[in-house]
């Protein structure tokens, strides 16, 4: 050992001693192999901006494909349309030349016409004989050729004509002697040429001038149409292109029925993202498709219904558990079959439990009574008041299973609400129950009298207030709501009920007011208004769902067409259901031959839904509110939601004069003020009121307090 190396063995000596501990690298593993030269050439190749999309993947590169042989079958038609437009177009510059145009049209802007009229003439005739000489030589050149080459020549020279006149007749902008005329109709060629598709978000106004869209997934067939993704410039929003797709539909010269427009939601989209899809023709016209539960056996309730299908052909399915449906239309719209294809899967499910209101009083529901618990077809005060035993019974039965909830484990129950497993055991009595109402309209409008609790009040106000309350509390139990109605206003229905009803469908309405009333507050400014829907188009309606569909679980609203089930198909499904309830031992209630009236015990129903009964016999007692404010709160009464009214709404709802308007809405305490609202043309600042001063103002009147014309006293 050399000298240094035992002054450092001697000053290791000195050095304090640490632990060792035992262990692995953890990166002591062998060096990953380096990618072979062809996978490092094909990363290269897919992620150069300078190679095209359609020879990165294989999908592109066949619809390429597929493109090039259409083109190579349509190029000679194309070439002979465009020797019949070129020599259209050299026909139109040799007339505007020989008759001396340009020189004539200069002459008129100096104002020296007469002057130059002379030299018009001159010229006119020059032009004239230079005419009549090419239109001599021209032959004779051609018959010197045959003499000398033969006919091959002639041929030859006919090419080089046929060409220049196709350049010249080329379909582009900026071409010589193009001028703007009455054209023909427009035809759907955007899928051929992006740049079309460019120009009609241009046309729409849906981008700038100088914007441009960048393709992320080149057009290609998606079914019966064309399918295409596109990225909007910075700043621009998806949403706007969906709320202006009659703008994108005129632009692109086809029905907005056919034009699809969706955003891209998700890990794979953006607010700026936009997935189009344009059908062929009108996706609606065909025959209508059968339900598919015709050929299944039976059903699992938790398994969302097959409803319909969309524009693309793809089936929609809605989920039913957990949730609660509204669906809303004008009458003879396909209302009735669409709650028919939803009760349809739990017919077919033998442990659900069917309660089955038919207040139209037709032969729709009929087949259900063989199935249903509890069955009713009628529209009478007696009927009416039937239906609200089985809201109680209902209400009572919800109580019952959360109570026995809190004594299970939490194995078979872990959460406050019902599992598959417990809708089917027999002995804890928690079937899935869907209660089934055609026409509710009827006992919400009824005014028969009862009393609850000692307070007078109608049945329709305390079936407005049981179902308000089974729409918030039952879904979590297993109880379902399903309500149609062709009355879709804010009166018919209470606006705290349709807040809480979850899966929406809106058929075909007369204003879009109704629309919103049916899908929620603003969803005409979101592009969905089923005012719009063609009267031809039979069970074609807008449905916001409550859960995930195949078109995507952030969807907020598509058109659906519903499945077609004429009542042979509703009777076999019908069948089939009691079939399966009788092998399964779960035939109850009506479908029993067990009339028995509901067991129901209203003092602790009416104390369950938190007073509400009182409330509203409370509401029957009030002061009847003067006018103009009681026409605004009932004008409000059917609007969810708003914090905010303008002035120019009201008055146009109402049919006031504005100046007289303000003046009385000043005597109740009401100030206008000014706020931002959505319109058609964007966001705009307008005057109105604040819906808490209107209901606050409506309440001092109620309770009999003075009203200051000079506005409201904090401190009275």
């Amino acid at each position: 050992m050399t000298e240094q190396g035992r002054e450092l063995t001697d000053i290791g000596r000195d050095l304090p001693v640490r632990k060792v501990f035992e262990g692995e690298f953890v990166n002591d593993a062998a060096p990953a192999e380096r990618p072979s030269w062809w996978r490092r050439f094909v990363n290269a190749w897919r992620r150069s901006p300078r190679v095209p999309l359609w020879a990165k993947d294989r999908v592109h590169a066949v619809q390429a494909a597929k493109d090039v042989v259409v083109a190579v079958l349509r190029s000679p038609f194309r070439f002979v349309g465009a020797v019949v437009r070129g020599l259209v177009v050299a026909l139109r510059w040799w007339r505007s030349w020989v008759t001396v145009r340009d020189y004539r049209e200069a002459a008129e802007q100096s104002e020296k016409l007469a002057d130059k009229f002379g030299d018009i003439r001159a010229l006119t005739l020059f032009r004239w004989k230079v005419t009549g000489a090419v239109a001599a030589v021209v032959p004779t050149v051609g018959l010197v050729l045959w003499v000398l080459y033969g006919p091959r020549s002639l041929w030859l020279a006919g090419l080089v004509v046929a060409v220049t006149l196709a350049v010249l007749g080329r379909r582009k902008d900026g071409s010589p002697g193009r001028r703007a005329v009455l054209a023909g109709p427009r035809t759907l060629t955007w899928t051929l040429d992006p740049q079309v598709l460019v120009d009609a978000f241009r046309d729409a106004k849906l981008i700038g001038k100088d914007e441009t869209l960048r393709l992320v997934h080149r057009a290609t067939r998606h079914g019966a149409g064309w399918a295409v993704t596109v990225d909007l410039p910075a700043t621009r929003k998806a949403m706007d292109v969906v709320k202006n797709r009659d703008a994108l539909a005129s632009a692109l010269a086809v029905d907005e029925i056919q034009l699809n427009v969706e955003r891209v939601r998700g890990s794979g989209g953006h607010a700026g993202r936009v997935a189009l899809w344009v059908a062929d023709e009108d996706p609606y016209s065909a025959p209508p498709v059968r339900t598919p539960l015709l050929a299944v056996q039976r059903w699992d309730a938790w398994r969302p219904v097959p409803f319909g299908t969309d524009a693309r052909g793809r089936r929609i399915d809605l989920p039913l558990v957990w949730t609660s449906v509204l669906i809303g239309a004008i009458p003879r719209q396909g209302k009735t079959m669409a709650e028919r294809l939803a009760a349809a899967g739990l017919i077919l499910d033998p442990h659900v439990r069917l309660y089955v209101a038919d207040f139209k009083n037709g032969k729709d529901w009929k087949a259900a009574e063989q199935v249903a618990h509890r069955f009713m077809a009628g529209d009478d005060s007696e009927h009416v008041l039937r239906f609200v035993d089985w809201l109680v019974e209902l209400v009572a039965d919800v109580q019952a299973r959360y109570r026995r909830m809190q004594e299970l484990d939490d194995i078979t129950c872990p959460e406050s609400k019902v599992t598959p497993a417990m809708t089917r055991d027999i002995t804890l009595g928690m079937p899935i129950t869907a209660l089934v109402v055609d026409e509710v309209q009827i006992p919400l409008e009824d005014r028969t009298p009862v009393e609850v609790q000692g307070k007078k009040l109608t049945a329709g106000e305390y079936c407005g207030e049981l179902l308000m309350w089974l729409a918030k509390k039952a879904p979590a139990a297993g109880v379902i709501l399903m309500l149609a109605t062709q009355r879709p206003d804010g009166k018919t229905i209470p606006s705290g009920l349709r807040a809480v009803l979850g899966s929406r469908f809106a058929l075909r309405v007369m204003d879009w007011r109704d629309s919103n009333i049916i899908l929620g507050e603003q969803m005409n400014t979101r592009g969905y208004d089923s005012s719009r829907l063609l009267p031809s188009h039979k069970g074609v309606g807008i449905l916001r769902p409550d859960g995930e569909t195949q078109a995507g679980a952030d969807v907020l609203a598509l058109t659906v067409r519903t499945f077609y089930m004429p009542n042979e198909d509703w009777r076999t499904i019908c069948a089939q259901g009691r079939a399966l309830r009788e092998q399964e031992g779960t035939l109850t209630g009506h479908a029993a031959g067990q009339a028995t009236p509901p067991m129901v015990d209203r003092m602790a129903v009416a104390k369950a839904i938190g007073g509400g009964a009182s409330a509203s016999a409370e509401r029957l007692t009030e002061v009847e509110l003067p006018e103009p404010l009681r026409s605004v709160v009932d004008y409000l009464s059917g609007q969810d939601g708003r914090d905010f009214v303008p002035t120019a709404e009201l008055v146009e709802a109402l049919g006031v004069e504005p100046k007289s308007f303000g003046l009385d809405m000043a005597g109740f305490g009401c100030r206008p003020t000014r706020d931002r609202v959505l319109t058609e043309d964007g966001v705009k600042q307008v005057r109105g009121y604040d819906v808490v001063d209107i209901l606050a103002a409506a309440e001092r009147v109620r309770r009999g307090a003075v009203i200051d014309p000079e506005g409201p006293d904090d401190d009275r």
